[in-house]
């Protein structure tokens, strides 16, 4: 079995927990790997054991952190490797267990007493090419300047759903409906539903509303201001600028994103981590 580590960058507690879970793996005998970034804020580790997340190339990737910091890795790596998240962040909806639980989760995990679940992706096409990753939580057209509305028509499997004129457009994963859709008013969806939300960010019109649609529906989204630049934000990681022009083109991703669990229970896990939180 070989695992890699990955730690939240700013913060001592998480870098100095990231090299116990490290140094217990490597004393037990499994072949344990560091990312580049965690190395540099903590020189502890050994020098031959680090790579570039997107050389990863183990079973497990235990990530100390929080909601960011796993979003990171999904972005870097090349392959579907699932990951044990330790909260040590804001929300940790992504995470699975808090630093106190952290030598007992990998018992259990080494023991083989988990299970995997697996969420959805998004794939993002942009003039009919693939360039950007995937997003786990949410790809977000934004106005290119704010205080500025941008005027969007999208598109559901070919036929207009709406017209808007808002600061943006959310398209979610049940994964990112505890995000940036929520606070545009979308609902929490029970991350086991094969569903997508649609949410348009302060639109004008309160016609305009977060709709939930199939997973394997297609979004097209149409920039109508034909001289404003819009700003394409995937899981609040990548970002990059847009010409008026470009044809945006949202399915479903063939890749999904892997967690380690150690219970399936999703209520009160999840709305009550909502409430404690806001």
């Amino acid at each position: 079995m070989k695992f890699g580590v990955v730690a939240r960058r700013d913060r001592t507690e998480a870098l100095k927990l990231a090299y116990r879970v490290y140094d217990f793996l490597k004393v037990s005998g499994y072949e344990v790997v560091v990312d580049e970034d965690t190395y540099r804020h903590l020189r502890e580790f050994n020098e031959e054991d680090v790579l570039p997340l997107e050389d990863f190339d183990v079973d497990f990737i235990i990530v100390i952190g929080g909601d960011g910091t796993i979003l990171r890795v999904e972005h870097k790596t090349r392959k579907e490797i699932p990951i044990l998240g330790v909260n040590m962040g804001t929300l940790g909806f992504l995470t699975e267990v808090e630093p106190h639980e952290t030598f007992f989760a990998l018992s259990k995990l080494i023991e083989g007493e988990y299970y995997i679940d697996e969420r959805i992706k998004l794939r993002t096409f942009l003039n009919g090419e693939n360039n950007v990753p995937d997003a786990l939580n949410e790809v977000a057209i934004l106005t290119g300047i704010p205080g500025k509305i941008i005027h969007l028509r999208y598109y559901v499997d070919g036929g207009l759903a709406d017209e808007v004129r808002a600061d943006g457009l959310i398209v979610s994963t049940p994964t990112g409906s505890t995000g940036y859709a929520m606070s545009a008013g979308g609902p929490f969806v029970d991350p086991r539903l094969d569903v997508v939300v649609i949410a348009p960010l302060a639109p004008i019109a309160l016609s305009s509303r977060p709709m939930i649609i199939p997973a394997g529906s297609v979004v097209d989204v149409k920039n109508m201001a034909i001289t404003r630049e819009i700003v394409l934000a995937i899981d609040g990681q990548f970002y990059t600028y847009l010409p008026p022009e470009t044809e945006i083109h949202i399915k479903r991703s063939p890749r999904k994103a892997k967690f380690v669990r150690f219970t399936r229970e999703i209520y009160p896990k999840y709305t009550m981590k909502i409430k404690k939180k806001f």
